[in-house]
């Protein structure tokens, strides 16, 4: 992803709690003097409306209205125009916008972690992560983590941590978000939209966070075992390179991922699987986030969205990613009909091929669609 404008770390919700960064993320992170959790979202530029005028060129006068505001960060106005570090203007919406300021959402999540415990200790105590400000502080987005709360993989495998991840903006890009996050520390790879998220728009009453901070994390303690089933499960299926009629790296080319990605991905599912040519989907997924979180290119939002959708998929709905991948070989394969019409032999032997691997795959795929029907049951009951 594009390097942040600014990157926080912290350890512990407050100053009253004693956290040390886990060793594995202190070997990942840059920052080696964290700050809490509290004092972290209190660094965060705050937003407040002002009002706004347009110039009327007849008259050489500017009007002021009420339909809209400029939403600005009150501290920079204080400061002269040549000597402000960052432009204090984020966004002039309507007057319907409301602002959500970074104390707002996060403040009830500090009491909440404070109240919830895992394993006898509060989450408070052993919350980490970093927070990332891009265009001046007016878009934020961090991931929360806490040590211990992890899915244990069989052998002598490093656990994967989980989390949430968590953002907003003032321009109107992003309403405030959360949803399901883990990190794998054998890794350092991002596991993302481990949840549904949950989004609160800038617009009229925002309500009470409190309750749905504790919504998510109760989400996300339900994911924690089903996480590990998936992942047990990915791994007893697999897709033989050599029976199949294009290699890793396109593999992923026809799931979706740009040709950049597609090359790292297929090097780490290969690095990191026992059989080069015979690997399973957990490590396809592996290596699908491995690319996303070290080496993709572009900014958060709605293209990696959708990348992690694709990634996902080959854990949570590997019938449905072997469709995609069958759908989007077809597709070429008609590209290359012969003049009369007729697709060539080696297309057609090649889709056969690809119809005995999906066929394989959908005989076990049955246990992953009603685990996640399942999953999002227990989702539903939570928020009714």
């Amino acid at each position: 992803m594009k390097s942040p404008e600014q990157r926080v770390v912290f350890a512990g919700v407050d100053g009253r709690t004693t956290t040390d960064l886990p060793e594995w993320y202190q070997a990942v992170t840059e920052d080696p003097d964290p700050v809490s959790f509290a004092e972290a979202i209190r660094q965060l530029p705050r937003a407040a409306t002002t009002p706004v005028a347009y110039h009327n060129p007849h008259t050489d006068e500017w009007v002021e209205t009420n339909r809209f505001s400029a939403v600005v960060e009150p501290t920079r106005l204080q400061t002269r125009d040549d000597e402000a570090a960052s432009d204090p203007l984020f966004n002039v919406p309507t007057d319907s916008y409301a602002i959500i300021n970074p104390t707002d959402v996060y403040a009830p999540l500090e009491d909440v972690l404070e109240a919830t415990t895992y394993d006898e200790r509060p989450l408070g105590e052993v919350a980490f992560g970093e927070i990332r400000q891009y265009r001046g502080g007016g878009e934020v987005h961090m991931d929360v983590m806490f040590d211990g709360l992890a899915v244990e993989l069989p052998g002598e495998r490093e656990p994967i941590t989980m989390g949430l991840t968590s953002g907003y903006d003032y321009f109107g890009g992003h309403a405030v978000y959360v949803e399901g996050f883990a990190r794998d520390t054998h890794c350092a790879n991002s596991i993302r939209a481990l949840t549904d998220r949950k989004t609160v728009k800038h617009i009229g009453d925002v309500g009470d966070f409190r309750e749905w901070w504790e919504t998510i994390l109760e989400q996300l303690e339900l994911v924690v075992n089903d996480l590990h089933a998936f992942i047990i499960d990915a791994q007893d299926i697999t897709v033989d390179i050599t029976n199949v009629p294009f290699d890793l790296v396109e593999f992923y080319d026809l799931l979706g991922f740009p040709a950049y990605l597609a090359r790292r991905a297929a090097e780490d599912a290969r690095a990191e699987s026992d059989d080069p040519f015979e690997i399973d989907m957990w490590a396809l997924h592996s290596g699908a986030t491995y690319a996303l979180t070290h080496f993709f290119s572009g900014k958060e939002g709605t293209a990696l969205d959708g990348y992690v959708r694709i990634a996902n998929d080959i854990l949570f709905n590997p019938d449905a990613t072997l469709e995609t991948v069958t759908h989007t070989f077809e597709q070429r394969a008609q590209e290359v009909t012969t003049a009369e019409g007729q697709t060539g032999l080696e297309q057609q032997s090649a889709l056969a091929q690809l119809e005995r691997v999906s066929s394989d795959v959908r005989e076990k795929a049955h246990r992953f669609e009603s685990r996640e029907q399942q999953l999002r049951d227990r989702f539903e009951a939570l928020v009714d």
